[in-house]
């Protein structure tokens, strides 16, 4: 394309773009080169592009916005087209156009030969005929890139400069408006002042009228009193008059900022000649500011009315006072009274003071509303934390119970039975669930709590924070509730909230009784928490009663009343009386207990169950009891007793037994190893469920139990599903002694569906044993009991069962109950049990070594005997007749019960009284298993 005569060839795609010219100013002159039109100034420089037009775009494709400038006559052109090739000044040509120094063209296309403005100002040369050769095109692009960087900088300067007085020429009628009220005030003070001189004026027309006769004296008191009155109307014309131009101000103040506060950052970067960075703006920063404020600080609303109140309170004097005609505190007072009742505005008379009244009442009435919405929220916030659980407990001396589980309810029972005497207590329950939801489940109890207080709170026993809320410092004790989860997970969180209790820097009152699953876990817990922790393993209790229950039915009836507080249970206390008796007479000391052991302070607070008839208490030495309460019972004088002799009956050999365990416990090795002691030799354990015969070795090897050692036991294995009735009948259900239904492993996170397996196995084992025994078969022949066939109690309990008996773990004392009125089951043994062993332990850490003693396999034992071994047939002996001869055999008569009754007496409180016995009664003992 020829262009002013200067032959330039078409630059191909894979060229470079052309190179334009430096930007000049065309002063007017004479020439071809100065005969086209300027902009004067350095607002837009002209600059030349030594360039092609683009080429033109096909029709259905928009072209691209052209920020250039054309600089030539004004000759119209088609699309970017010449109009004609020759012309020097009467053709549009790519020489007439220039972009503006503050602006950037639009990026090339692909293919295009625009280019950025930074690229085409690199290659300026301050020759514009000159065409850069090969061998000088280094230095010419090394030279370029300065001009560009330079060039660069001052086009940002150039355009945050230019972009700024746009900014500020662009609204001129905010100022406008502005200037217009000041000078319209002004005006209103000119025509007051106006007013005001000719009121004066008239004033003295008619003073001069009224008296022409006055004296030059009175004349010039008159003149003095006027100046007076003069002066002090223009004193107070004039603080009207600021007072009135302050209430303008103030009142378009706050559109003024609000309408140019973002550009204050503008305007201190321009005057400091800054960088401009991008910010947040103001408004944003200050409603941001604010938020954070209300937020953090409670007390931040509050404040923020008190002070909107005293703003109005003054502004609205102010604006009173400008428009009234009454002094500065009168119109203070009387805007006092319009923002406190919005009815004494109604007398108000002129348009200006009612204008102000009504303004200022409006303002009232919305404070007013401010003010009810913020007492409102405040009781709102108040009743909802207490709703929540989120207030302190203020308490001491109470029992706090950390975790929830189903345990909780029996748990609370027997603490509220434990509290009876001394009028009821205080539990504190802090849990991860919501307060109301706790507080209507222990409603649905429906237990008489006798005056025990049960407070709520939600919170987790692993902050410190919640620990505090609930007291934790003063307590005096505190329960670690297992959950319903995995063993293993239940027992980290027991060691995490162990090691939170630890941490409490006020120090702990009292002593932390923690329920854990596993037995292996035990060491670890004891070794972080100390001397202050006692455990009760509900996983091993269970396990061994059901061990002890199966082999002396009858047993656990004896433990629910030893091990509740509804009846009698193990107490500790020192009787200073009691120093240098020897035991023997300390066992018929107490009328209403019966000491079963003492606790020697020789030797570091140990109990002794059952010790020698010759120990002497020594000073310090407590006596272990089992009364019904711990102010019931009391030593008193030594009582007659008939000392003989017993009856010369040995205990019977113990026979070979076959027990069934249908299940699979997670410390199955614990009772396997418990069997192993109390069973005599050749016994069988048969162990039936889903766990694969080849992994059941790995499983018991793993918990610590040595197979090849076992002497009195033989272990049978079989596989099969306890629920399905053709795996159950390949068992020999009929020969076993008795059945242990355990609460399989696989289902100890959901406690109704263990229950749920456990009641189908016992409902079908008892069915198939119903087929196979019927009911005329009355045949008993129990190896085992084969010495206690005078006993009718434990003979009917026998035949209940057809031949074994069933002892089933059931979790959920709803099930429990359920499946013992169906009578379906000689025994069932629950969580209740657990929970009566932590409320016991909760009250007095000490009888924990009690319980751990009689659940051991070794040690001293509860059990159960008849009277044959203590009295003759129809003898009429005294219960204190009874202790005495069953010292003779180193035991401790602590209970009976009669053939015809249907539970056992503990502690029975006539042991003075003679009666006649039979050979059909057993007595309940703490005997020694050597």
């Amino acid at each position: 394309m020829a262009q002013n005569g200067d032959e330039v060839s078409k630059p191909k795609k894979s060229e470079s773009p052309p190179l334009p010219k430096r930007s000049k100013t065309i002063a007017g002159g004479t020439g071809a080169g100065d005969a086209h039109p300027h902009f004067p100034g350095p607002l837009f420089p002209v600059m030349r592009r030594n360039a092609t037009l683009p080429p033109p775009h096909h029709q259905h494709q928009q072209p691209p916005t052209d920020l250039r400038v054309f600089t030539g006559n004004n000759h119209s052109y088609n699309n970017g087209d010449d109009a004609s090739a020759g012309g020097a000044g009467s053709n549009l040509n790519n020489r007439d156009w220039f972009y503006p120094s503050f602006m950037v063209p639009l990026a090339p296309k692909r293919g295009g030969t625009t280019t950025m403005l930074a690229s085409s100002d690199s290659r300026v040369d301050k020759n514009p005929r000159r065409i850069a050769t090969p061998e000088a095109k280094p230095e010419v692009e090394k030279k370029n890139v300065k001009v560009a960087t330079s060039r660069a900088s001052s086009i940002s300067s150039a355009r945050d400069s230019i972009r700024f007085k746009a900014t500020m020429i662009w609204k001129p009628r905010f100022l406008l408006a502005f200037i217009c009220i000041v000078f319209v005030s002004y005006a209103v003070y000119l025509h007051r002042r106006i007013a005001k001189l000719e009121e004066e004026n008239a004033f003295l027309h008619r003073t001069c009228s009224d008296k022409g006769n006055f004296s030059n004296s009175n004349i010039n008191d008159v003149k003095a009193e006027e100046n007076m009155k003069s002066s002090s109307t223009f004193g107070n014309d004039d603080s009207r008059s600021v007072a009135l131009y302050t209430v303008i101000v103030t009142l378009i103040m706050p559109f003024m900022l609000y309408k140019y506060l973002d550009y204050l950052p503008q305007i201190i970067s321009f005057s400091k000649r800054t960088k401009k960075k991008k910010e947040v703006p103001l408004k944003k920063r200050i409603a941001y500011t604010v938020d954070v404020c209300f937020s953090v600080y409670p007390y931040a609303k509050l404040l923020a009315l008190l002070f909107a109140t005293i703003f109005l309170i003054a502004f609205g004097g102010l604006a009173l006072y400008a428009v009234n005609t009454n002094s500065f505190a009168e119109a203070l007072w009387l805007s006092w009274t319009f923002v406190a009742d919005s009815g004494n505005h109604a007398e108000t008379e002129g348009i200006g003071p009612r204008i102000v009244s009504v303004s200022i009442s409006s303002g009232g009435m919305l404070i007013f509303a401010m003010m009810l919405g913020l007492v409102s929220d405040a009781i709102s916030e108040k009743v909802d934390s207490l709703r929540k659980g989120k207030s302190e407990v203020i308490e001491k001396n109470h029992i706090l119970i950390l975790g929830w589980s189903d345990k909780l309810g029996s748990l609370l029972k027997q603490l509220a039975i434990a509290n009876k005497s001394v009028g009821g207590g205080v539990v504190v329950v802090l849990a991860e669930r919501d307060k109301e939801e706790m507080e209507m489940d222990i409603a649905k109890l429906e237990f008489d709590f006798m005056g025990t207080s049960v407070i709520c709170r939600s919170g987790s026993p692993l902050i410190l924070a919640d620990l505090k809320k609930v007291s934790v410092s003063k307590a005096r004790a505190i329960i670690v509730l297992a959950t319903n989860e995995n063993a293993d997970q239940s027992d980290a969180r027991a060691l995490r909230v162990v090691l939170s209790l630890t941490g409490v820097k006020e120090g702990l009152r009292g002593h932390v009784v923690v329920e854990l699953s596993d037995l292996d876990n035990e060491p670890l817990v004891k070794l972080v928490g100390g001397e202050l922790i006692e455990t009760v393993v509900a996983h091993d209790v269970i396990g061994r009663l059901m061990i002890q229950c199966a082999l002396q039915p009858g047993l656990a009836q004896i433990w629910e009343d030893i091990l509740g507080f509804e009846n009698a249970e193990f107490y500790i206390k020192r009787w200073p009386q009691l120093d240098g008796v020897r035991f023997e007479d300390v066992l018929i000391s107490f009328p209403d207990a019966v000491p079963c052991g003492i606790k020697v302070a020789a030797e570091a607070g140990k109990i002794i169950l059952n010790p020698d008839d010759n120990y002497v208490l020594r000073k310090g030495d407590e006596v272990l009891v089992i009364a019904e309460d711990d102010d019931t019972y009391a030593p008193g004088p030594l009582p007659e007793v008939r000392r003989g002799s017993c009856p010369k009956i040995v205990d019977p050999p113990k026979y070979p037994e076959r027990i069934l365990f249908c299940g699979w416990r997670r410390d199955i090795d614990d009772m396997i190893m418990v069997l192993e002691a109390f069973l005599p030799s050749n016994s069988e354990l048969w162990m039936f469920n889903e766990v694969p015969e080849k992994d059941r070795e790995k499983k018991l090897t793993d918990g610590g139990l040595d197979i090849s050692g076992l002497v009195n036991i033989k272990l049978v294995h079989r596989e099969g599903n306890a629920v399905i009735r053709r795996h159950l009948e390949n068992l020999p259900l009929e020969t076993f002694d008795s059945i242990l239904i355990l609460a399989d492993e696989s289902l100890e996170d959901s406690v109704v569906h263990s229950d749920s397996r456990s009641l189908a196995t016992l409902l079908l084992i008892r069915d198939i044993q119903s087929k196979r025994l019927p009911d005329k078969d009355t045949k008993s022949t129990s190896w085992r009991l084969s010495g206690f066939s005078h006993s009718s109690w434990i003979r009917e309990m026998q035949q209940a069962s057809h031949k074994s008996i069933i002892i089933s773990e059931i979790l959920d004392s709803r099930t429990r109950n359920l499946v013992s009125v169906s009578r379906i089951s000689d025994y069932v043994l629950s969580n209740e049990l657990v929970s009566m062993a932590l409320a016991m332990v909760a009250e007095d850490k000490q009888i924990n070594r009690v319980l751990e003693e009689l659940f051991a396999e070794e040690g001293n034992e509860m059990c159960i005997k008849p009277a044959e071994f203590y009295l003759f047939d129809q003898e009429e002996l005294s219960f204190y007749d009874i202790m005495i001869r069953a010292r003779q055999r180193r035991e401790i008569v602590i209970g009976y019960r009669l053939a015809n009754t249907e539970r056992a007496i503990i502690n029975p409180s006539d042991k003075s009284e003679a009666r006649k016995w039979s050979h059909d009664d057993v007595f309940v003992i703490v005997a020694s298993d050597e």
